[in-house]
Formats: C-alpha cells, structure tokens, sequence
C-alpha cells in the first residue's frame, strides 16, 4: 500500500540515502585494499573514476533510451538497487584483484544512474509544484548516502568485505522502500527525450551557459574534495603525530555537505540560487587555497576547516540543478540537465586523477591547490545571474 503523500518525500530521502551508499563504498576500504593487494597510491583513483565513468555511461543510455519513461520509475529504482547489492556481495566474496573490482565499481555507477536520477523523477511525480523544497532534501541524501560507507567502515575490526556486505543490505532496503513504500506519483510525466540536435540551441541560451559553468567548477572540486579528504587527514596526522580514525572523519566531512544543501534549499527561497550558489563556491574556493596554512594547526582548527569546507562544496549542488532546469528552454530540459550532468562528472574524472597524481609528488595541502580554479571560474561565470537577480 503506497503511503499518504505527506509521507512520500522522508520515504523517497531515505530511498535516496540507502541506494546510494554504493557510491563511495570502494574508497571507503581502498587503505585496506591498497595494503592487501599491494596497490599503487594511484589505485584511489581508478577506484573513484571507475564509479563516476559507469555513472556517466549509464545516465547517457537511460537517457538515450527512454527507459525511466518506457519502465515504471519506481521499478527500475528497485531493480538497480537490486543489482547493486548483488554487484557489492560479488565483490565481498568474489574479488580478489584491483581489474574485477574496477569493472564492478563501473557496473555499480551504470546502477546508481538508476537511482539517483530516477529518485528526482520519482518526487516530481508526487510533488510536481514543490520539487525547489524537496531538492535540497533530496541531494542532501544523496551526499549523506556517499558518506555512509565511511560510517561502516569506521572500526579498524570491521574487514573491507564486511564493509561491502553491509552496503549491499543498505541498498536493498533502500529499493524496497521504494517499490513497497513509495511507487510512482500521479503525476508521473514523461521526460524530453535527450535530442542531440537540440544542443546547439542550447549553447546560445546565455543563462543556461552561466549555471552550466558554474555547474562545472563546481563538479571540478567536488569530488576530488571527497576522494583527498583522507589522503589529507593522514598526512596531517603524520605530521602532527595526532592519533585519527580516519574513516570516521572522512564521514563528518562528506555528511555535513548534506546539512550544506539544506540550509542553501531554505536560503535560496529567500535570497535565491544565485547567490546561495557564489555563495558556497567562494568559501570552499578559499578552503582549497589556505589549505597549507590550516595544515600546521591544531586539531580544534583542522575539524572546523573541514566542516565547513565539506559543507560549503556540497551546499551549491542542489541550487545549480534548480538553476540548470529553470534555464533550460521547457521543451530541452531532459537534454540539457543530462548533458550537464555528463560534462560536470566528466570533469570529476579528470580533476581526480590530476590530483591523486599531483599528490604523489607534492604535499597534499598543496595539490589541492589544483582544485581552487574551479570555484574561482563557477564564479567568474554566474556574475551574469546575480546582476539579472538584483534587478
């Protein structure tokens, strides 16, 4: 029995949250597999890419295809939460070596395109006129969901295959509240069907061009912030000989992004997406650049950077998507949020093999120093938007 509407979106953010536990669920054990299968520093970021190119790959054919119109939403949800658990038990018993494990964490990005997106289309099919309050809650699961396997990870007497038990557990529980408690609004829409041919159009709408940018230096930090978070903090313990569960602050820090897109959703009804969005790229702009400095602090001010550092580089998410959709000409928006989509986690791509390769070579609190242009530009392009808002 599908529960009441005033039920659905706690229902849909926690869907949200277990389906996509999967996606950090490799970086979460990649110490202890680098120490098990001997593996390269650089393995962290084959590990993290493999995710993100199947998550590319799969939003691209999902879209191509139809197949969130042509199948039941709610459904397709369930099975590819479905298929990610079983991908997730296969590399708890079945993986033995850094090849198959990449080729699964491919396969579990193909899934979460499935259930990230799917999960949006499934709240605006129950909430089409409130869908602006509901995204802040819903990328806020999201970020909170990538977080999650850093929480299960966090006990050195956990072993990484329990890690991905664990997950795979989470992620049928999370398709299961879908199927069971959720199913598919009454206002179930079909998508614009992505149209390549419209892509030229699309270029020469300037607003469109400004969020898109903005939307792409923001994709260049984000997450290779989550990937170097615990390359840092190993570092800086080194360093400062301080004792750190290092799986347990990489959690605090991707999980208080979720807090970020909350509080930007209530601040962008009040001062718009616009600034909430310069906003958050400025601050962790400034983060990526005093780095070195918060380096040779204390504990006390090493936590409080990276609160507000993993708050400030999730909060914009939500708002750029909103800013993206409401651009976009009404009959090209499933072409455009999909091509931004692609281009933006495209660019993680790059930006994390960058940095994980820069790292082995300069200090971490100085590689990061690669990510600072992306902010600075996602600024530079939403001037335009903020001058349109203040009039």
């Amino acid at each position: 029995m599908v529960a009441r509407p005033g039920r659905i979106l706690p229902l849909i953010i926690i869907a949200q949250l277990f389906g996509s536990s999967s996606w950090f669920a490799g970086n979460a054990v990649a110490p202890a597999l680098i120490d098990t299968w001997s593996l390269p520093t650089e393995s962290l970021a084959w590990i993290t890419n493999s995710v993100q190119l199947g998550f590319i790959c799969g939003t691209l054919i999902f879209a191509l295809l139809s197949i969130a119109d042509r199948f039941s939403p709610s459904r397709l949800f369930f099975v590819c939460a479905v298929v990610s658990a079983l991908l997730n038990i296969a590399t708890s018993f079945a993986v033995t070596s850094i090849l198959p494990l990449l080729i699964v964490r491919f396969l579990i990005g193909v899934c979460l395109a499935g259930i990230y997106p799917v999960g949006m289309k499934i709240a605006a099919s129950w909430y089409p006129e409130g869908m602006g309050r509901a995204l802040g809650y819903l990328v806020g699961a999201l970020v909170l969901g990538t977080a999650l396997p850093h929480l299960v990870a966090f006990s050195p007497l956990i072993q990484w295959q329990s890690v991905f038990i664990l997950i795979s557990v989470i992620n049928l529980i999370g398709g299961l509240v879908v199927l069971l408690g959720v199913g598919d609004g009454p206002a179930r829409a079909k998508s614009h069907r992505l149209q390549l041919r419209e892509i030229s159009s699309l270029i020469k709408v300037k607003k469109l061009r400004c969020s898109a940018f903005g939307y792409f230096g923001h994709m260049w930090e984000l997450y290779a912030v989550y990937t170097i978070a615990p390359i840092w903090f190993v570092a800086w313990g080194s360093h400062s000989c301080y004792p750190l569960n290092i799986s347990l602050l990489s959690f605090v820090v991707i999980a208080v992004g979720s807090l970020g897109c909350m509080i930007g959703g209530i601040l962008s009804t009040k001062v718009g997406s616009p600034k909430v969005a310069v906003f958050a790229l400025s601050v962790s702009g400034v983060c990526c650049l005093i780095s070195p400095i918060i380096f040779d602090q204390g504990i006390i001010l090493v936590l409080l950077f990276w609160v507000v550092w993993g708050m400030s580089v999730a909060a914009d998410s939500p708002q750029f998507s909103s800013l993206s959709a409401q651009n976009a000409p009404a009959e090209a928006v499933g072409t455009a949020l999909t091509l931004i989509n692609s281009i933006g986690f495209s660019l993680t791509v790059l930006s994390i093999q960058l940095l994980v390769m820069i790292s082995v070579w300069i200090p971490i609190q100085y590689a990061v120093w690669l990510l600072a242009p992306g902010p600075l530009l996602g600024v530079l392009a939403m001037q335009p938007l903020l001058r349109t808002k203040a009039r």
